[in-house]
């Protein structure tokens, strides 16, 4: 293994180690500034030579999206508590959205997560497996039960791909002048809470 400088005068002992390492650095600066960051920024917080983090992460947006998975569990905690005792679905998933646009606008790494890259959306980003399946834990966590209101796993895919794609349009152009919280609930409400009750409602005329 190569000898490695500075890591604050504590050498990881492994390789394991300095990636994880790596990654918490990059999640610590994007929550002190609020905004994407580089190997360079990690680089200098850590004490070493950008070699030694590109050893690791071969650009910026591997490092971010890394950043982005480290930093799940805590936005699904965060979010649970928000949604917590909604259990109408169409409710759920808005105040969901609201919180998730504006956890996305003050973290950019969890933009990363959703779209494949920031602050340029990747098109295909927002339908990546890793999208998914952080949509799919996202929905899970609400207090809903998504059976009783006629949703099955194939459903509640499609439902997980049609809000992505539905924050997707925000990320890309939330407007001008973007709508503020609130206005974006009832917009929300209206629109996308028609769409997930049009299931419900399909269920009970079967």
């Amino acid at each position: 293994m190569a000898r490695r400088r500075g890591w604050g005068g504590q050498p990881p002992v492994d390789d394991d180690e300095a990636s994880r390492r790596i990654v918490s650095t990059a999640v610590d600066l994007i929550g002190r500034t609020g905004s994407a960051i580089s190997i360079a920024d990690v680089a200098e917080s850590l004490g070493v030579i950008r070699q030694t983090v590109y050893r690791y992460f071969p650009s910026a947006d591997v490092l971010m999206k890394a950043a982005a998975i480290a930093s799940v569990d805590d936005f699904l905690d965060r979010l649970a508590r928000q949604v917590r005792g909604i259990e109408d679905p169409a409710e759920a998933m808005t105040e969901g959205v609201v919180y998730t646009l504006a956890e996305v606008r003050r973290t950019p790494h969890l933009g990363i997560l959703l779209t494949g890259t920031y602050p340029n959306v990747h098109p295909d980003g927002i339908t990546s497996p890793e999208a998914r399946a952080f949509g799919m834990t996202m929905i899970r966590r609400f207090d809903v039960d998504w059976e009783r209101h006629g949703y099955d796993d194939d459903a509640l895919g499609e439902l997980v791909e049609y809000v992505l794609r539905t924050m997707q349009s925000f990320f890309v152009s939330p407007g001008n002048p973007p709508r503020s919280d609130d206005e974006l609930r009832g917009y929300l409400r209206r629109w996308m809470g028609t769409a997930i009750m049009a299931q419900t409602r399909r269920s009970a005329s079967n």
